[in-house]
């Protein structure tokens, strides 16, 4: 197939929904399908307010309508809510063709967690963006319940993957005293990833945090004990994995969390809110400890056995979760891309002739 994918977030960002289109273009590429990728390197932007790693598109739509009409997809994915995605929508409605949009990101709750708004205040705006899409894609059934809740419709699963061979627990780990634990927390350094609830533990041992974002300065000023890494390459980020302890996850507003499955995969241990997300991603998980009480679900975690976190992060892979992706496209496509002879095979190898 001839796949649109439109999306805000792209490289240089670092974040999940970055990684998630990153390998999930090399897993279609790989399965022989041609993917245009349509993302802010193609036009003039300017800096989100409060994340100046985030570039906003400016009147996108003449460039996304050239694009789209020359590229003639079988299957437009619009991944994001934001200046490109509104003018792939729009591309789409005005000429009649079906898409596929994803729900990645709670941006309602991070709205508020920033401005003080309530969350309820957003989801009207967040019905009306993707009401027209044919599937909706959710990465865990925890979302998919709290969004059919709100109204949402056309909700459909699309998990999540991990590389087992760069975050691999195989390797050699550095081995810490075990009576100084490192508690590790990956991510952006953002209001709305809740670490302030992580920083203020009284933990034994010490905080590490990796990640950059708009939080970075004035938390790392508050909290001097703990360390503070920044932004890391992959290499770096799966060494540093190899060198903590356990993972705390203080978010209660992500729909997955990619990082889970990383730091499960280098052999560590989670801790983690009993909420949406990690409550589906941890699920049946022996080295996991959802807790009410942070502490608790620490010093918990830190007594767990490192190899069932692996054998749980083995579960999940990017080839399996592009299937899924695959899969959603069904019902997306042009009426040329449908072989109509047979229903598309499982799995990240189905290929439907145009």
């Amino acid at each position: 197939m001839k796949i649109a994918i439109v999306t805000d977030a792209w490289s240089p960002q670092i974040n999940g929904v970055v990684k998630t289109l990153e390998q999930t273009v090399r897993c279609l590429q790989a399965a022989g399908h041609e993917v245009l990728v349509i993302e802010p390197s193609r036009f003039r932007t300017i800096a989100c307010p409060g994340y100046d790693e985030i570039r906003l598109s400016l009147l996108p739509y003449r460039t996304v309508r050239a694009l789209l009409s020359g590229f003639a997809p079988d299957a437009i994915h619009v991944a994001t809510e934001g200046p490109l995605g509104f003018a792939a929508r729009r591309y789409a409605l005005k000429h009649g063709l079906n898409f596929t949009t994803a729900y990645h990101t709670k941006f309602p709750e991070y709205l508020e967690a920033r401005t003080g708004i309530p969350a309820r205040c957003f989801y009207p705006a967040m019905r009306w963006f993707h009401h027209p899409a044919k599937a909706v894609m959710v990465s865990t059934d925890s979302v998919i319940a709290e969004l059919q809740v709100k109204g949402f419709c056309n909700l459909v699963k699309w998990s999540r993957g991990v590389d087992m061979a760069l975050f691999d627990a195989g390797l050699p780990r550095t081995g810490r005293d075990a009576a100084d634990p490192v508690f590790l927390y990956v991510g952006r350094i953002s209001v709305e990833k809740n670490l302030e609830a992580f920083l203020d533990l009284p933990l034994p041992g010490e905080k590490w945090l990796v990640g950059d974002g708009p939080a970075l300065e004035a938390l790392s000023e508050r909290y001097p004990a703990a360390v503070f890494f920044g932004a890391k390459t992959h290499a770096e980020l799966a060494e540093i994995y190899r060198m903590a302890d356990v993972f705390v996850f203080p978010s209660k507003t992500d729909t997955f969390g990619l990082v889970l499955l990383e730091a499960m995969a280098s052999g560590l241990p989670v801790a983690a809110y009993p909420v949406a997300g990690p409550r589906d991603v941890l699920a049946g998980c022996e080295a996991a400890a959802l807790r009410s009480d942070l502490l608790e679900a620490c010093m918990t975690a830190l007594d767990l056995d490192p190899k069932h976190a692996v054998a749980h992060a083995r579960k999940y892979s990017w080839q399996s979760t592009t299937g899924q992706f695959i899969r959603n496209l069904y019902p997306n496509l042009t009426e040329d891309a449908v072989r109509t002879d047979r229903q598309p095979a499982s799995g990240a190898q189905t290929v439907l002739s145009r």
